[in-house]
């Protein structure tokens, strides 16, 4: 777990200690783990990690407006759920599975017949990887972006687990080299999956209405598919229960004019991309994982 101001999602801790946590969980009781984590590694982070405690915080008291002691519960609640989600992957790179429930599979598959490519944009809610490591891409290629800076065993194993299901993991690069591969997926009518609420710095942001007053999103994710006038889904893999996750699934512009101008388009799908995120967000108040100051970003 990581709660720096600038959090960005890299799993915490050295190569051998991935893989002996991997070995570990093909043997011990996936409840055992996520008890264990509770008592004695989310009580460290919530002392010694104060930034990403103090985030979580200042989100329920002044967003959600819980009380003190709810605010406090529920930010502990929060870490909880995101080391099981942390859990939960390594028990997928393991062999491990979840069952998925998913209401909304028709729109992604209708989609999926069709020969153009198509947009998915997700968000650091639930566990996204969840229906990767789980579901097959059968009808066409699916091509998830993913943060270059996380820890090499992660990459690794979330690599060799995607390709068997036919998803190609396309790298965040330095050098804006994963955007030509995103073009290029799309224009060969392929799936592209990209995170879409976090603006990584990026100076190209957008603002809109979230939680009642203005947030930056990424204009990025929302811009190539306005360029190429593709259908955009949003969809959020949420925890129900022990190994349990249930899919969401939201079209967010078949209805869009595509003579609109570029900028146009991509500010709507922007703003109903927050206000879905918003929706899951206050239905799973304690799976939304961003440990630092979304508002000030």
């Amino acid at each position: 777990m990581a709660a720096d101001k600038e959090w960005q999602g890299r799993t915490d801790g050295t190569p051998w200690m991935h893989r002996w946590l991997i070995r570990v969980m093909r043997v011990l009781p996936l409840r055992l783990m996520y008890a264990g984590v509770a008592v004695f590694i989310v009580p460290f982070y919530m002392l010694f990690r104060r930034s990403g405690f103090r985030a979580q915080w200042q989100f329920f008291r002044q967003r959600m407006g819980y009380g003190r002691m709810r605010s406090l519960w529920s930010t502990y609640r929060n870490h909880c759920q995101f080391s099981q989600v942390v859990l939960d992957r390594f028990y997928m790179f393991g062999g491990g599975q979840f069952r998925l429930t998913a209401d909304d599979m028709p729109l992604y598959r209708h989609l999926a017949a069709q020969p153009e490519g198509f947009v998915i944009l997700s968000s650091h809610v639930g566990c996204y990887e969840v229906a990767g490591y789980t579901l097959q891409a059968y009808d066409k290629r699916f091509n998830a972006l993913v943060y270059g800076g996380e820890a090499e065993a992660v990459l690794q194993n979330r690599r060799r687990v995607m390709e068997a299901n036919n998803i190609h993991t396309i790298v965040t690069a330095d050098d804006m080299s994963h955007v030509f591969l995103m073009s290029e997926a799309l224009a060969n009518g392929e799936v592209v999956s990209i995170p879409a609420d976090r603006i990584y710095g990026s100076p190209r942001s957008i603002k809109c209405r979230f939680f009642g007053t203005e947030a930056r999103f990424p204009l990025g994710p929302f811009a190539l598919a306005a360029q190429r006038s593709l259908p955009v889904l949003q969809v959020s893999v949420m925890k129900e229960g022990y190994k349990h996750y249930r899919v969401f699934i939201t079209d967010i512009a078949s209805d869009l004019d595509a003579t609109q101008p570029i900028r146009q388009r991509a500010s709507v799908m922007a703003q109903r991309f927050a206000g879905e995120l918003e929706a899951i967000v206050r239905r799973y108040p304690t799976q939304w994982y961003n440990y630092f100051d979304f508002w000030a970003s």
